[in-house]
């Protein structure tokens, strides 16, 4: 039976972690009380406390316009803390499996990003995931790089849900409109997880072997409007009462809404080499969102 180290259980990913891979053993998840992801020694104490076979770290830093005037805290969740969860890893020879970002890209590509493609961030929120990234690598750890985007999920604060709130208060709203990427829920995330892991455990090898980073998001492309059209639409579908409809969203430019904290203009990824190395299928983001969206209406309550 595995023991399982996971971090940030509390979080949207986190959450739907702890019940897909409580199937493969013991699942440690330890509180931020207990396990304080700023803190290099606290995190070293907790690993060697509970002697992992697997540690799977959801946890971040993820706010991603307070990132650009809290660099420091950034690095030290998104950089320092996976470089010491590796380093332990490495110590006990067991694998990590760690989840990053579409912002390690500079969002100017026309078509979706590989593996291999050169890195650009553009915000400190993706330099500080970027740099958790080659942290863990250098470690040479047997490691699992997953990155995502968009991340949804019943658990925790997201688009979906700030959409489904304000449609219930609001008559007008403007979403941008040039931002392009895939939607991708926590389950879906946790679930191919759990097979990627399932299938490497009873593999002598296959950690090493297979070791790198992986592009993990659902087919086909949309943009923050669409999107946030096609959430109302769901809604209105299961009987929700909201004051706003897809047609009183209005399309606007990123321009139109400065943030602090610069985001890629396209940031699909192609997830070929995962469904290429591991057999998996992944689903349209339409097709994922509708399965999860009754789900995360309910978490809205």
């Amino acid at each position: 039976m595995s023991r399982i180290l996971l971090t940030g259980s509390t979080g949207q990913v986190g959450h739907e972690l702890r019940h897909s891979l409580s199937v493969l053993g013991e699942v440690i998840a330890p509180l931020r009380a207990a396990l304080d992801l700023a803190s290099p020694d606290a995190i070293r104490r907790v690993v060697r406390e509970t002697n992992p076979t697997l540690i799977v770290n959801p946890a971040a830093y993820t706010a991603v316009d307070k990132a650009e005037s809290e660099p420091e805290l950034a690095a030290a969740l998104n950089a320092t803390a996976p470089a010491v969860l590796a380093e332990e890893a490495a110590r006990l020879g067991i694998p990590l499996v760690h989840f990053s970002t579409d912002y390690v890209f500079a969002g100017q590509a026309t078509a979706p990003y590989r593996e291999t493609d050169a890195t650009a961030p553009q915000s400190v929120y993706g330099r500080t995931k970027l740099a958790g990234e080659a942290a863990i690598i250098a470690t040479g750890c047997p490691h699992l790089i997953f990155r995502t985007s968009w991340v949804y999920g019943a658990h925790g604060n997201n688009f979906v849900k700030t959409i489904l709130r304000l449609a219930q208060t609001r008559d007008t709203l403007s979403v941008v409109s040039d931002q392009l990427g895939a939607p991708t829920s926590a389950r879906l995330l946790a679930d191919t997880t759990l097979a990627v892991v399932s299938q490497l455990q009873y593999q002598r090898h296959g950690w090493l072997e297979r070791s790198g980073i992986y592009h993990l998001t659902p087919r086909g492309q949309t943009h923050w409007h669409a999107f946030a059209c096609a959430i109302v639409r769901a809604a209105q579908a299961q009987g929700m009462n909201l004051m706003l409809t897809p047609e009183q969203i209005r399309a606007i430019p990123t321009t139109d809404y400065p943030t602090p904290a610069q985001r890629p203009a396209y940031s699909c990824l192609d997830s070929y080499k995962l469904t290429e190395t591991f057999g998996l299928s992944l689903p349209d983001w339409a097709d994922d969102f509708a399965l999860n969206f009754p789900a995360v209406r309910a978490g809205c309550v």
